[in-house]
């Protein structure tokens, strides 16, 4: 009897050894694999080839992606301002980093004041040029910004809006500089949106107004909100991701938080939001919205998702602009 008890208890240890090591072998082989997709994620590559939108994959794609992350070419521009009837001037200034920025000014003879247009994640520029002529035709300048690891400014790299923020500030202190007595307007698209709340808090700039289509609440949310996207459970791979994405760029990817910086603005605020839109989700805007000042406006486009509102809806989209410009000095 005491043979059988102490061969049971042997296997018992044999056992709970073995899924020590498995747990523990998991446990390096995920955080391995989250290293690598959050590389992939933040750094592009060359060539044309582009990882297809996650809502488009099939299952098999969706393994596939797992396994070998995803890949993402260096945003490029492919139009310039002219090819819209715009004349402007390429200007270059250094970014925060050391990086040079490359930017477009587009001027306007009779200018009301200068809006600071800054694009999203994996974009540049060029896909600012139709909202650039808007303001233009409403009497404004516009300077059309490409983040570090874009369009024509240096890199190769993104860190999703959070060193982008600083690049921000050195735009802003940039047209400021030029525009001393005339208003200074913020514009972002969804990573530049996120930026622009990021650069007014830490660097505590005073614009005359900001213009954010469909910034993301927390860096961790957007992250999990394309593994739902993909069909896939986010836990823990989304949290992994965040956290080894920040250690590669430098900064704590969980304090990445524009819903926290939005407690820093102080000047008029439009925030804009498709109601489908599946990359942010509505909860996130109006998590944003509430921790922004009494003087703001929140839009919804309730059947758009994550795309160009200007295009989708011009009228309803001028009209908001329009009133927010009305509210700088």
């Amino acid at each position: 009897m005491t043979e059988i008890k102490h061969s049971s208890s042997s296997r018992r240890r044999w056992l709970l050894r073995w899924l020590v090591v498995i747990a523990l072998l998991g446990f390096v082989a995920l955080n391995t694999l989250a290293y690598f997709h959050a590389r992939s994620m933040m750094h592009f590559v060359g060539g044309t080839e582009r990882t297809r939108e996650p809502e488009t994959l099939s299952l098999l794609q969706r393994i596939k992606v797992l396994a070998t992350g995803v890949k993402i070419p260096r945003p490029t521009n492919h139009k310039t301002p002219a090819d819209i009837g715009l004349a402007f001037e390429t200007v270059t200034f250094p970014g925060a980093h050391g990086v040079k920025l490359e930017a477009w000014r587009i001027r306007n003879s009779n200018s009301k004041g200068t809006v600071i247009l800054f694009h999203g994640y994996t974009a540049s520029k060029d896909t600012l040029l139709n909202t650039a002529k808007e303001f233009f035709n409403l009497g404004w300048d516009a300077m059309l910004v490409d983040f570090y690891g874009s369009g024509g400014s240096e890199g190769n790299e993104t860190s999703v809006g959070y060193y982008e923020g600083d690049d921000v500030a050195v735009a802003f202190q940039y047209v400021r500089a030029d525009k001393t007595n005339q208003p200074v307007v913020l514009y972002g698209v969804s990573m530049g949106a996120a930026a622009i709340l990021r650069a007014v808090s830490a660097h505590k700039l005073t614009p005359d107004g900001l213009i954010l289509e469909c910034p993301f609440d927390r860096l961790l949310t957007t992250v999990q909100n394309r593994f739902g996207a993909m069909r896939l459970p986010s836990f823990p791979a989304a949290q992994l991701l965040v956290f080894w994405g920040g250690v590669q760029q430098g900064f704590n990817g969980f304090h990445f938080n524009p819903a926290d910086y939005a407690r820093g603005v102080r000047c008029p605020t439009l925030l804009m939001h498709g109601e489908r839109d599946p990359r942010v989700r509505l909860e996130e805007m109006q998590h944003i919205a509430k921790n922004l000042n009494s003087n703001s406006v929140s839009k919804v486009f309730s059947s758009l998702g994550h795309q160009d509102y200007l295009s989708s809806d011009p009228a309803e989209w001028r009209s908001y602009v329009t009133e927010l410009l009305s509210k700088t000095r």
